[in-house]
């Protein structure tokens, strides 16, 4: 374990590791941006497959629907915990090694997943499963970064961003759809061909460049020490953050004692695992990127891309499933034309990143989904098919231009070396924005649903005409239609308390949206502050 201390001055680990020469894989690049998509679908898909099977596999193993959440949980702890030291597992042991290790747990747990016999072997699993998936993303995103010139990165951003975005859109429809038709078993059995086939396509066709052969074997030949502080210090902040994010609402957030706990857990941890990986020789997550303002931006607003992407993508088809009693499978279907959109769009925005800077695109980008969320809040109890799905793909719009130029501004300036780390920051940044989105949004939901009720309620008394108006007519129909008059007119105020509390909950949910629309909005000039980067080159001007 590395020691603190003056004597040892802040230099990261592969500081005196530079490539020498440029390097090309012997295999098509295309053929191996392809190959890695496999992998990253599956993965991206299993984070939110398994939402609206949660009760069918409570059934099925004899639990609580409560309960039954730690599935998604423990999957979302595991997966964290290992996002931001992929870089170092990868130096030490080899990418291509690493992620080969990682696809094979990855297939190998989601078989077990699909055999379990009780919750708690499902949990173990799944938490495997998570761990396996977590190495997935840092990894692939620093193959692309190798293999690809600068100025061709977009384009291969864009096809590695089709599988990472299309995937959390078309889960929920997939599972629920899967759900129906034949047994929640399969939402995990299907991986299982997948990885196979992503595991023959790796040993063919990916290949370590030559500066990661020799920083393992300076790795190796400097003992090979662990930084076993960093690692606990790292699960101790990411795990509990990511309870907390993933129980809160149904804890009641700081009113409960296992949340103070996590918060001050993960807080304490956070600050000593940043005095630490800062002060040491050869940190386990490499915190001196933040140094790079272009880097440190980038990370920023892939943390808020996730925020807003993935909130939208749950409480949007929430709303029509819980508010119109939609099924899962047609609220899930919502999002799957904006899901097409991505991938008609994704290869424009790789293209242009090419031609153009990539501050103006992310500009664009995050203008567009401002404008879309602020659109969404036209959402009311009569909204149809067409119009919520029409939401979704006019965000389609703002987030396809977006995933590619942030990718590719984060490895702007930062030395070929670091790709694995830049991967990992970015990917871990995406996550716990999503994280984070989804628990803020349900929060002010809920309470904000409170806060407009209780208005309404102020307002909804018998000196209201309309109201009086209103409750007369239903008495009456309810009347004709075979009700007695006692009845008819506690029918219509039950009705008319229901109308209420939908209205109410549809005004919580615009909230949740306007945070989203000035949030995204809020980015639009904190692009401006990275440097300007050669589009064609992949290099900073200034």
């Amino acid at each position: 374990m590395s020691a603190i201390g003056k004597s040892h001055p802040p230099v990261h680990r592969h500081v005196e590791l530079k490539p020498t020469a440029a390097w090309h894989p012997r295999h098509n690049r295309w053929l191996v941006a392809v190959c890695i998509t496999i992998a990253t679908f599956m993965e991206v898909l299993d984070t939110s497959i398994a939402n609206v099977a949660l009760p069918h596999i409570a059934g099925g193993l004899g639990s609580t629907l409560d309960e039954s959440t730690w599935i998604l949980t423990s999957y979302l702890v595991a997966n964290a915990i290992i996002l931001p030291i992929s870089a170092w597992l990868s130096t030490m042991f080899g990418r291509k090694r690493f992620y080969m290790t990682c696809v094979a747990l990855f297939t190998l747990s989601s078989m077990a997943c699909g055999m379990a016999s009780s919750l708690a072997a499902l949990l173990v699993f799944r938490a495997l499963q998570g761990a396996g998936g977590g190495g997935l993303g840092p990894s692939e995103q620093g193959i692309l970064a190798d293999t690809f010139e600068p100025s061709e990165r977009g384009m291969a951003f864009a096809i590695y961003g089709m599988a990472v975005i299309l995937a959390p859109a078309i889960g929920p429809a997939l599972g629920g759809w899967i759900t129906d038709h034949y047994n929640w078993r399969w939402l995990f059995f299907i991986n299982v061909p997948a990885g196979i086939l992503s595991l023959a396509l790796t040993y063919r066709m990916i290949e370590d460049p030559p500066y990661l052969k020799r920083a393992r074997k300076a790795a190796w030949r400097r003992g090979n020490r662990i930084d076993l502080t960093g690692l606990l210090l790292v699960a101790t902040f990411l795990g509990p953050l990511q309870v907390m994010l993933d129980r809160g609402e149904e804890a009641n957030w700081f009113s409960s004692r296992m949340i103070v706990t996590l918060a001050l857990v993960w807080t304490f941890s956070l600050a000593a695992l940043i005095f630490r990986e800062w002060n040491i020789r050869r940190p386990i997550v490499n915190l001196r990127l933040f140094k790079n303002r272009t880097f440190a931006i980038a990370t920023l607003l892939m943390f808020v891309l996730g925020f807003v992407l993935y909130a939208s993508i749950v409480i949007l088809p929430q709303y029509v499933q819980v508010l119109l009693g939609w099924s899962a499978e047609r609220a899930g279907m919502v999002l799957s034309p904006g899901g097409f959109m991505l991938m008609i769009l994704m290869p424009v925005a790789g293209a242009l990143v090419a031609r153009f800077d990539s501050r103006w695109l992310i500009a664009i980008g995050f203008s567009a989904c401002a404008f879309a969320l602020y659109h969404m809040t036209i959402i009311d109890p009569q909204i149809d098919y067409y119009h919520a799905m029409m939401l979704r793909v006019y965000m389609a719009v703002g987030v396809a231009f977006l995933f590619v130029p942030i990718n590719t501004m984060a490895y702007t300036g930062i030395a070929p070396e670091h790709n694995d780390d830049v991967s990992a920051m970015v990917n871990l940044a995406r996550n716990v924005g999503g994280s984070v989105g989804i628990a803020l949004s349900w929060a002010l939901i809920t309470e904000r649903s409170q806060f407009h009720q209780h208005n309404l309620v102020m307002h909804a008394t018998n000196y209201d005409g309309q109201l009086r108006d209103l409750s007369t007519t239903m008495t009456a129909l309810l009347h004709h239609g075979g009700l007695n008059p006692q009845s008819a007119l506690v029918q219509s105020y039950a009705r008319l308390y229901q109308g209420l509390q939908a209205q109410s909950s549809t005004l919580a949910y615009i909230d949740a949206f306007y945070l989203m629309a000035v949030l995204s909005a809020a980015m639009v000039p904190l692009v401006f502050l990275m440097k300007k980067n050669d589009p064609g080159r992949g290099m900073v001007l200034g």
